[in-house]
């Protein structure tokens, strides 16, 4: 997650900031995702392996090896229990990991992150946008944010036009950190829960 996100920075009040906190502790599922555990650690390394699921993702771990992944899903197990942060993964009929979702928050804000990706397989349906929008319905939703801050790749063409077509507001570009130390540049974009209100009918 990039240090200098969100972009827009109005402190939740603390009996917000702990009533979000508390709804990431409990949360289990997002729509057909549920929570990772460490037994998924090599399907979803299986998943991540693929360069056109790793590239375009700054936060994901650097070097992707199997302990990476298995340190990656424990941090979020950590971050669950602190209330600022989940990790969904989406099983397939055969039991594959055909998906994940990472959802990043800052409940002082009031705000939150959606990450993620899907199994090359299932590009190029549609499942992506409609998993997105009730993704992002979900976190308004389910754990009470009133904004998300969304980022992507300069070249990440798809998702860019993802976050236009769902009405999020372009906020500029910021540097945003790997996990390794390197860096690359972003676009942000942002959208309140009002406006999704209005463009997508009220949560």
């Amino acid at each position: 997650m990039a240090g200098e996100l969100p972009i827009t920075r109005i402190p939740a009040a603390a009996e917000k900031a702990e009533a979000i906190r508390c709804a990431v502790r409990l949360a289990t599922r997002m729509g057909d995702s549920r929570l990772a555990r460490m037994e998924d650690a090599e399907g979803l390394f299986a998943l991540l392996s693929d360069p056109a699921v790793h590239a375009p993702i700054y936060t994901l771990p650097r070097p992707l090896t199997g302990r990476s992944v298995e340190d990656f899903i424990e941090t979020h197990i950590l971050e669950r229990e602190a209330g600022i942060g989940l990790l969904f993964v989406r099983e397939g009929e055969d039991g594959r990991i055909m998906g994940y979702s990472d959802v990043q928050v800052w409940p002082e804000f009031a705000a939150g992150e959606l990450g993620g990706a899907l199994h090359p397989s299932l590009h190029g349906q549609g499942s992506g946008a409609r998993g997105a929008a009730a993704s992002f319905a979900w976190m308004f939703e389910g754990l009470g944010l009133d904004r998300l801050c969304e980022t992507a790749a300069l070249d990440n063409v798809a998702t860019q036009r993802l976050l236009d077509g769902l009405g999020f507001t372009r906020m500029g570009e910021v540097t945003s950190l790997r996990s390794d130390g390197t860096s690359r540049a972003s676009l942000v974009w942002e959208m309140t829960r009002a406006d999704w209100d209005a463009r997508h009918g009220k949560v």
